[in-house]
């Protein structure tokens, strides 16, 4: 080992042990005041729709916390599946505790070191009821995006088990989707969801758009309009600046022309994407049979999203 690179390894251990350390300490301040989070922003969506561009975009606010990954794993622990008999990773109100609501503040905390923070992920659009009863004030971003270009990227997804599966490994279940092709079960799951243990892959992806949106739009009228910002992905692509104004500001954070220049850039560097970004991809992607045959079953909800 040269020089270099003994030194660059001892600096990195002292930076992971100062880190802990830090984290170590808040934990000790928040035992102290128990201070519950404060108007944590949630993002919402379905899988695949562009909560990561949102979130990874509220995250650049200085005014909040954010632990920049996704946080499945720290929920489930709270609340694992088992203890549902894996029907599904949706929670209610009646799931929430006091216990629940210390024990988010204080990770939070913990791992950012503010009582305002910003989190996502595949399930929590499952969850609207439970988190608004552990955070009552609490602002929730309901990130939407057309059926079509959704279900192709699903579609696409579930074909990339070691990024969406990784959570399903114990499924009590065999999986045999697409003819048996795909035997993971990928992003997240709903009531219902063993009746397309041997579906075909577009069926399943129609089954988890609806069911998840659906979920969403019917806990939107518990949440006080002051509390509740709803974007269409599209809008995003049109006029990222203006669009990315307006979530900022109904999240009551400050949108400076730091935030202003890197939302100019956003769609440069895309988070996740499987390929460019642009509208309609699916219509002259490779799914676009299997997207046209199930677009029906989804038709109801994409309209009371706003798609027509």
């Amino acid at each position: 080992m040269g020089l270099t690179e003994f030194f660059d390894k001892v600096t990195k251990t002292l930076a992971f042990h100062a880190r802990r350390l830090r984290r170590g300490l808040r934990g000790v301040r928040w035992g102290m005041s128990r201070r519950p989070a404060e108007r944590p922003i949630i993002v919402v969506g379905c899988s695949r729709a562009g909560t990561t561009l949102v979130y990874k975009t509220l995250s650049e606010s200085r005014e909040i916390g954010s632990l920049q990954r996704e946080t499945h794993d720290y929920w489930t622990g709270l609340h694992p599946l088992a203890d549902k008999n894996w029907d599904t990773h949706g929670l209610d109100a009646g799931d929430a505790s006091p216990a629940d609501r210390a024990a988010v503040s204080r990770y939070f905390y913990r791992w950012t070191g503010r009582h305002r923070w910003v989190d996502k992920n595949n399930q929590n659009g499952l969850c609207v009821p439970y988190l608004r009863a552990l955070f009552p004030d609490a602002v929730f971003v309901f990130v939407k995006r057309s059926p079509g270009d959704n279900l192709n990227s699903l579609i696409e997804g579930w074909k990339k088990p070691d990024e969406f599966a990784t959570w399903s490994n114990d499924l009590p279940a065999t999986v045999a989707v697409e003819n048996g092709q795909l035997q993971q079960w990928c992003f997240f799951l709903a009531e219902g969801w063993r009746n397309y243990l041997s579906a075909p892959v577009e069926e399943v992806a129609a089954f988890q758009y609806a069911v998840v949106n659906r979920a969403i739009l019917d806990a939107r009228d518990g949440v006080p309009a002051g509390q509740w910002v709803e974007v269409f992905y599209e809008d995003f692509l049109r006029d990222p600046v203006a669009t990315f104004r307006r979530v900022f500001e109904r999240c009551g954070l400050a949108f400076d022309a730091r935030l202003q220049a890197h939302c100019a850039e956003v769609l440069d560097i895309p988070y996740n994407a499987f390929s460019e970004i642009r509208l309609d991809k699916w219509k002259d992607g490779r799914n676009r049979e299997k997207i046209e045959r199930v677009l029906p079953q989804v038709a109801e909800v994409a309209a009371r999203m706003g798609y027509r």
